[in-house]
């Protein structure tokens, strides 16, 4: 890529992020758009965790002996059930480190 295509990039992102957060101009989306928007982080974390989780060199990873999967699993349901950020993250850490031991 170019520094001037770069540049271009940067310039477009910023006018997009300072229309949509600067109080003083006045956008109004429609309630579908702003519900539409919801769906935006989670189906760009899936968009990057699912090959992660699923694929090792382009090939399917398996289900049984695959720690990435259940330490996903692991995260969702701790997830639905502590509703604790911080929490979640650290006790999925210590299940992966020990699914990731007694599976490989």
């Amino acid at each position: 890529m170019t520094w001037s295509l770069l540049l271009i990039l940067a310039l477009v992102i910023f006018m997009l992020r300072y229309f949509f957060l600067e109080p003083a101009i006045p956008i109004k989306l429609p309630s579908v758009i702003r519900q539409a928007l919801g769906y935006s982080a989670p189906c760009l974390l899936t968009a990057i965790c699912a090959p992660i989780v699923l694929l090792e060199k382009s090939e399917f990873k398996g289900i049984i002996d695959n720690p990435y999967l259940w330490g996903t699993l692991l995260c969702v349901g701790l997830a639905l059930k502590i509703r604790n950020t911080l929490v979640v993250v650290l006790l999925t850490l210590v299940g992966f480190y020990l699914l990731n031991a007694f599976l490989n």
